[in-house]
């Protein structure tokens, strides 16, 4: 139940006068839709105006705050025209108020003929004339004290001005409550930082250990969390699995295991051997084997007569996984089976059956494979294959599925740099496979401008007609699905008329059927080259596919290009990634696609990646879930995530944990940065 004094702080913005339905689009645009979210909401940078009588002290490029009474206006003869308002200040200076786009209206209300105006913008020349481009605030006299001098610059989005966004924030900020301390004391003294709620009004003026302050809270409400989960984990009754090695001992493997799936497997068995559930994340990099891992541990649940689920974050990477399952598993007395939203009606029914009754002794699918209507008759191991899709609600929901909670093993081929690891995923231990399997070569990168696409084409053409395959992946367009899609058809199309029907098209829009028929006609051969979006991301393994090519590889992040280039290099043949890049990129682009281009090592790329992005996204891929940050930066984290760990460490330890004083603080924020869900479904309620 969340404490009561944060309702203020969950309400809906839409309850706040003078944000009706118009305004409440707006602001979800901005993934603002409670008063919290305005609240973190944080500013960019903050503008600087000085107050002055008269024109002749303005500074030209610098905000000022003048009086100024509009003579006449000035419209152009188009509608894109700028509509101008001709103004003179008390000393008869004069200035051009200009707007742009359909602003005609706002302007004329905004500047009746003949009636004073405090003006506030920046003033800027053109030509011989003074002018203020769609100025901040305009307000009659009565209203001059209202205009701050400073005033924070928000993100914004179109229809949303910065002025009426910094008022509901101010607002905001004027209703939140006062929260008791949940920082240790002796912490606080030592870094200078304010109360709560005096750092929410702070960071909001620019004040960087505010800011800091803010960012400390919700690593700190993250480290809390992470260590009740492990901490109640640990003291859950699970069930010790130790396989007999009969299912294990007939395998037949094409290959040697490397020394790092026989340290790993070794590291799972003993996890699994304990009486408390296993929690434990898995890296490997791409190609590293961690499918065959996870076998292994699924095995050692079965020869106990107890079974294991198998959870992708996509249909087509369940199809693959389940597909790949049955492959290694020919001749072995185990019964894999498939679970998607696809699966309907008998099929639907018979899966089900199999679960409950035990005849089925692994279960590949989606997230429908923890829904309500799915039943085990003993379910002992759940791996979740790319984690960082799921949040820990997500991933533990399977554990309320198990007679007993199940062990966990949590795999991920997106290497995390290990400041991260520890900020995301320090409930778990962890294990990374850092070593190739024998015969996988490191794909040899290129960047190439996109002026030379006629050249990169014409080699696609040798490639194919070698009798080789490849990829062709189309650029981020936008936060759009649609716009992704559009821009893999157009290409599609281009090349289709180059190279007819061996060019195949898979995007996230199309129908599961459809994409699987696409896909199964590219893994035959029928089609040799695949247009797609990031829907071939993980997962999809093609052998025969030894050339990537990837347009506009600026837009991507680190890990992204990672991900992709592995689709190649799985083969006998030399696999080759092409990176087409914009004619004009930013020097830090350029280092980035540079370090793609120098290594094949994942690990190091996302260690790099997170030093050369700065405070961009972390590695490059919307992270959802528990491994999102609203406000720390990816420097904050590093800076202050072990910190924060150990006073959430000290809270539990010494200071009653979340019984105590603080802890009754500290409650607070956990619901206040939304780090509950995982420990209540823990706890069971």
């Amino acid at each position: 139940m969340r404490p009561i004094i944060l309702n203020p702080l969950f309400a809906e913005v839409t309850a706040r006068r003078g944000v009706g339905p118009q305004m409440a689009r707006l602001l979800e645009r901005l993934g603002i839709t409670r008063m919290r979210d305005l609240l973190f909401h944080l500013p960019t940078g903050r503008i600087e105006r000085r107050r002055i009588s008269s024109l002749d002290d303005a500074a030209v490029g610098q905000g000022a705050i003048v009086p100024l009474t509009a003579q006449s206006y000035r419209s152009g003869s188009s509608a894109r025209a700028p509509f101008r308002v001709d103004a003179f200040d008390p000393a008869g200076n004069h200035a051009a108020i200009v707007y742009f786009g359909r602003a005609q209206g706002m302007a004329r209300k905004a500047f009746p003929i003949g009636e004073p105006r405090i003006v506030a913008g920046r003033v800027d020349r053109y030509g011989d004339m003074l002018q203020i481009v769609h100025p901040d605030h305009v307000v009659a006299p009565a209203e001059a004290a209202s205009i701050r001098e400073a005033e924070p610059v928000y993100p914004l989005t179109e229809g949303l001005a910065n002025s009426r966004l910094a008022t509901l924030v101010a607002e905001a900020i004027g209703d939140a409550p006062d929260l008791a301390e949940w920082i240790e004391p002796s912490l606080v003294a030592t870094r200078g930082w304010p109360a709560w709620k005096a750092a929410l009004s702070a960071a909001h003026d620019g004040h960087a250990a505010a800011r800091e302050r803010l960012a400390y809270d919700e690593l700190f409400a993250g480290q809390l969390a992470l260590l009740l989960v492990r901490r109640a984990s640990g003291a859950r009754k699970g069930r010790p699995i130790a396989g007999d090695g009969s299912l294990r001992a007939r395998l037949s493997l094409p290959f040697a295991l490397t020394g790092a799936q026989r340290r790993t497997i070794a590291e799972i068995d003993g996890d699994m051997a304990q009486p408390r559930p296993m929690l434990r994340l898995l890296q490997g990099d791409v190609g590293s084997g961690k499918t065959l891992v996870a076998l292994m541990a699924l095995l050692s649940a079965v020869e106990c007569g107890a079974q294991g689920a198998f959870l992708a974050p996509t249909e087509i990477l369940a199809r693959q996984h389940c597909e790949t399952l049955r492959r290694m598993l020919v001749g072995l007395p185990v019964e894999v089976a498939l679970l998607t939203g696809r699966e309907k009606g008998r099929v639907r029914e018979s899966v089900l059956m199999g679960l409950a009754d035990g005849t089925i002794h692994i279960l590949v699918g989606t997230h429908a494979i923890f829904q309500e209507a799915v039943n085990y008759r003993d379910l002992a191991l759940v791996v979740v294959d790319e984690q960082h899709k799921f949040g820990v609600a997500q991933r533990l929901m399977l554990a309320q599925k198990g007679r007993v909670p199940p062990h966990l093993l949590a795999m991920t081929a997106t290497p995390i740099p290990r400041t991260l690891v520890l900020a995301a995923h320090g409930e778990m231990d962890e294990s990374r496979l850092d070593e190739l399997p024998p015969g996988r070569t490191p794909v040899d990168t290129r960047v190439i401008s996109v002026e030379r696409l006629p050249e990169v084409v014409d080699g696609l053409a040798r490639h194919l007609e070698s009798g080789q395959r490849a990829y062709w992946v189309c650029p981020l367009v936008e936060e759009s699905a649609n716009a992704d899609s559009a821009a893999a058809e157009e290409r599609a199309a281009l090349l289709k008329a180059r190279f007819g029907t061996s060019v195949g098209l898979v995007h996230g829009r199309m129908k599961g059927p459809e994409r699987d028929a696409v896909m199964e006609a590219f893994k035959t051969g029928t089609i040799s080259l695949l247009v797609a979006t990031t829907v071939i991301e993980v997962g999809v393994d093609v052998p025969e596919a030894s050339l990537m090519v990837i347009e506009n590889a600026e837009r991507f992040g680190l890990a992204q290009l990672h991900q992709l280039r592995g689709r190649v290099g799985r083969g006998a043949a030399a696999s080759r990634c092409l990176l087409l890049r914009a004619p004009s990129v930013s020097e830090n682009a350029r280092a980035r696609l540079a370090l793609m281009r120098e290594t094949n090592d994942g690990f190091r790329i996302a260690e790099e990646d997170l030093k050369l992005r700065g405070g961009g996204e972390l590695l490059g891929t919307r992270q959802s879930g528990d491994a999102a940050f609203h406000i720390a930066t990816p420097e904050q984290v590093e800076r202050l995530i072990e910190t924060a760990r150990d006073d959430a460490r000290l809270l539990l330890d010494r200071d009653g944990g979340l019984e105590g004083e603080r802890g009754q603080a500290a409650r607070n924020a956990l619901y206040l940065f939304e780090r509950d869900a995982g420990v209540a479904l823990l706890r069971g309620g």
